[in-house]
């Protein structure tokens, strides 16, 4: 499947876990990639694997100017921009009364600014393309709470507003935007929360399907909404959490 061929996409987040491979199933399906990330080893590193179709740009997705050299260069790179995908993150478990305003407003900065900043500075070249597609990463914790998560929640929540903002603004324009909410999923992001991969196997293994998601799956739902095949779904939020959002199971 080349669902994607003709299109050029830029990915914040992508150096690793639903970034990374994200990039690599985009390039797969035809797409010419732009990774970003402050991780400019790991993201040299995936560019470097997928080819020519991917070019890693460092990007700092707090940083106004730095956004508008990432399109720049994007644009003077590929020609183009049709698709945004803001999949950058970080994720804090720490409780309300011990969360400091420097602990709150880092994980505001690069996950509820950062999906702000890329969305109105691609918005431009989008309508210059023709049209196109926004994909903001939020979280299943974007729909319900988590304890330990006021910062991480209030930031994922945020997207789920600003996804629908924006596709009331830039639907004329032919610019659809959507939300994606994972549940758990087995990434680089996670474990760092002090979870290994058993711990992780064991909470989600509670769900309705019964395991953790995988980054893979993430990156298919971007690839459909990344595509045409998407072409009348804009200010939605896709879930793909395994079921736990679903209800309580009375089960033992």
């Amino acid at each position: 499947m080349r669902n994607l061929e003709g299109k050029v996409a830029l990915i914040t987040g992508a150096a690793r876990g639903q970034g990374a491979a994200e990039a690599r199933l985009f390039a797969a399906r035809g797409a010419k990639v732009v990774i970003t990330d402050v991780l400019d080893k790991e993201g040299q590193q995936i560019a470097t694997e997928i080819g020519d179709a991917a070019h890693y740009i460092h990007l700092d997705v707090t940083d106004e100017n730095a956004w508008a050299d990432a399109v720049k260069e994007t644009l003077e790179r590929f020609g183009k921009l049709n698709v945004l995908v803001n999949n950058a993150g970080i994720v804090q478990v720490k409780a309300l009364v011990d969360c400091s305003v420097a602990d709150y407003m880092k994980v505001i900065e690069i996950n509820q600014l950062g999906v702000f900043l890329g969305m109105r500075t691609v918005a431009g070249p989008m309508k210059d393309a023709g049209g196109g597609s926004i994909i903001n990463i939020s979280s299943i914790d974007g729909l319900i709470g988590m304890t330990g998560g006021a910062a991480y929640c209030a930031s994922k929540f945020a997207v789920r507003g600003m996804t629908k903002v924006a596709a009331m603004e830039l639907g004329p324009d032919k610019i659809r935007v959507n939300s994606i909410h994972p549940g758990g999923v087995l990434t680089p992001m996670v474990t760092q929360t002090g979870m290994d991969e058993s711990m992780v196997n064991s909470i989600f293994g509670k769900v309705p399907l019964g395991r953790v998601g995988q980054p893979e799956e993430m990156a298919t739902l971007a690839a459909y909404l990344a595509s045409d095949d998407s072409s009348y779904s804009t200010g939605s939020e896709f879930i793909a959490d395994g079921g736990l959002t679903a209800g309580f199971s009375l089960d033992a």
